[in-house]
């Protein structure tokens, strides 16, 4: 009897219990998931420590193992993650050569194109590892001719010229990285009828080759020696395979002279070179004075246009290679709607050690899976399911102007650049590969390619992320000021944040955003680096002027993560499309006035706007009725 008194009493105080002790609600989660407790600045350093203790180039041995290691941490984690191959077109640099050669009697000068090791730098012994300075998928061959000084390489700038009466037809070109992507100084410098182009980082913009100004690794700027390397491909993804995977077991793909004809890559030899490099080659060059714009740094040698006396003779010879490439793909499944996807994507490989470029973000992608599988510990399923992306081969395929705004950063830049379309190889491939079952299940795609470059946070999206973005930051410390948020930083200069769009090809969201229209993310801390793409961006510039604490890439953690999990979990998708109306719209009367001398009516479009407009305000407000009647579908 008594026995059955106790079972009873057990089953009575199992039910309340049932009823009165309820599991943690999605914002307990959420919470957790930003409590110091279970962010690992440690683990951060170390992750980046390791990523970078050897340059990997995509298609190489140390990019591999890199693949790897993010491959083993995710699944320490208790992620289920593969590798998804692909076999890529790929150009590497052979052999180079460039000779200065000044009127007699002063002996040429031929340049080491070397990026010069410091005392006491700990990766002297894979220095060598590092690839000769190049653009992928340069045009190979052998220039020889008189020097013309170009400035930026922009439209206006070979304009300019012209209108000065100055010819660069049969020169090479020196332009300076700052203004526009390289690929279209080199496109410029072709319709302009140059044979040749060298593009250097002037110390006016990039710091340390003369003067009073310390570089690395006394102080963040880019050394006497340092180049930025980068690509001068404006495709999409693999050129060899245009709008269709590059499959690993094999595929059809465009021969070597149809990816030439095929408008994408430059038709006239080009070389990054040092700004060392660069100030010898100016001295050697007469002619007019340039304007005062045009000029280099105070101390800097007086800047004329050309062409010569001083001649050019370049050579670069290239090889072509099918690369294998590995994207490592892992994934939490959703407890409810498994096959509706969050996807969070940063890139692997580097063009050198890639500290800032791209592993600041690769590490901040495994303390967000190391994070979460903590909050998995503690009983956390998500609705829906989140996938990791580590992309491979996004260099070759990266449009960048180098600095000036956003992830890049120029010393003394006033104007606010242009970017250009281009699409990634690695994340290409792999949306090329699952368009179809991707277009119609992404939820979003979060990117973050650059981490950390510095203090000050930024952020670019599709409109409907924004409010997002925002509610996150409100959330996450300040990693440079205990006392208040990262909004609240972000506002003190402004009376609203300002958030930018991915109308470009600056990441890995490209494919997403312009392939498959799914809306997206990129954020970052810091407005750019020096070091950019240079053999100087390493564990070490990081630890001394990027993130010394590493509190920089926590904070990054924190915001990437909080926005996937709020994606993930709400029962309503958290998106606002009421300023993705107010951009359309502003953006159609901005059209119309530009068109208002040409008879085109935009009345057809200026409708459906207005049926958008109607439709967002008829969907908040059936959203605010189900949520206040706890009645959502």
């Amino acid at each position: 009897m008594i026995s059955k008194i106790i079972t009873t009493i057990i089953a009575l105080t199992s039910t309340i219990s049932f009823f009165f002790i309820s599991s943690p609600t999605k914002s307990y989660y959420h919470k957790l998931y930003l409590s110091p407790s279970l962010s690992d600045n440690v683990s951060i350093s170390h992750h980046l420590y390791t990523l970078t203790r050897r340059p990997h180039l995509a298609g190489s041995e140390a990019n591999a193992e890199a693949a790897s290691y993010v491959l083993s941490t995710l699944s320490v984690n208790n992620i289920k993650s593969h590798l998804a191959e692909y076999a890529v077109l790929l150009t590497y640099p052979e052999s180079r050569s460039l000779t200065l050669i000044r009127p007699s009697p002063e002996p040429p000068t031929t340049f080491s194109l070397k990026q010069e090791v410091y005392e006491g730098d700990p990766y002297v012994d894979v220095a060598d590892q590092v690839e000769p300075s190049f653009h992928a998928y340069a045009k190979a061959g052998t220039v020889k001719g008189p020097v013309a000084y170009v400035n930026y390489g922009r439209v206006e700038d070979f304009t300019t010229l012209e209108e000065m009466g100055i010819n660069v037809s049969g020169a090479i070109v020196l332009a300076r990285y700052g203004e526009v992507f390289r690929g279209d100084i080199i496109e410029n410098a072709y319709d302009a009828g140059a044979i040749g182009v060298l593009i250097y980082s002037d110390r006016k913009d990039y710091g340390g080759a003369g003067g009073d100004t310390k570089w690395f690794p006394d102080d963040k700027w880019l050394p006497p020696s340092g180049v930025q390397v980068g690509t001068v491909f404006n495709g999409a993804g693999d050129p060899s395979t245009p709008g269709w995977p590059s499959n690993i077991e094999g595929c059809e793909r465009l021969s070597e002279d149809e990816v030439e004809k095929g408008g994408h890559v430059p038709l006239i030899p080009s070389l990054p070179i040092s700004g060392a490099d660069g100030e010898e080659i100016i001295k050697s060059i007469g002619g007019v004075v340039a304007n005062d714009s045009w000029q280099g740094d105070k101390d800097a040698p007086v800047y004329r246009l050309g062409p010569g006396p001083g001649i050019i003779d370049l050579t670069y010879k290239a090889k072509q290679v099918i690369s294998t490439i590995q994207n490592v793909i892992g994934i939490i499944e959703g407890a409810e709607e498994p096959d509706r996807y969050v996807i969070l994507g940063n890139h692997r490989d580097a063009w050198t050690f890639g500290a800032v470029d791209p592993n600041s973000g690769t590490a901040a992608l495994l303390e967000v899976a190391e994070r979460l599988e903590k909050l998995r510990k503690q009983g956390w399923k998500p609705r829906r399911s989140i996938i990791f992306c580590s992309w491979d081969a996004e260099e070759y395929g990266l449009v960048s102007i180098t600095f000036a705004q956003n992830m890049h950063f120029m010393r003394n830049s006033e104007n606010l650049p242009k970017y250009y379309t281009v699409f990634q190889v690695g994340s290409t491939e792999w949306v090329e590969e699952n368009r179809e079952m991707l277009s119609s299940k992404v939820v979003a795609y979060l990117n973050v390619d650059i981490a950390v470059s510095g203090a000050g946070f930024q952020a670019d999206a599709t409109p409907q992320l924004d409010q997002l973005i925002i509610e996150a930051t409100k959330q996450v410390q300040d990693p440079d000021n205990s006392s208040q948020t990262v909004y609240d930083s972000w506002v003190q200069t402004t009376n609203y944040p300002e958030i930018g769009r991915l109308g470009d090809g600056r990441s890995d969201y490209a494919a997403f955003v312009q392939h498959i229209g799914v809306p997206a993310t990129d954020i970052s801390f810091g407005n750019g680096y020096p070091v950019y793409h240079s053999m100087y961006d390493d564990f070490v510039w990081m630890r001394n002027f990027g993130d010394p604490m590493f509190r920089r890439h926590a904070a990054a953690a924190s915001i990437w993560g909080l926005v996937a999990l709020q994606l993930a979990d709400e029962e309503i998708l958290p998106f606002n499309y009421e300023l993705y109306v107010y951009e359309i719209q502003k953006g159609a009367e901005e059209l119309d006035t530009e068109l208002s001398d040409k008879s085109i009516s935009l009345i057809p479009l200026f409708k459906s706007i207005d049926r958008m407009k109607k439709a967002t305000l008829q969907i908040n407000n059936e959203i605010k009725v189900a949520v206040s009647t706890d009645n959502l579908l």
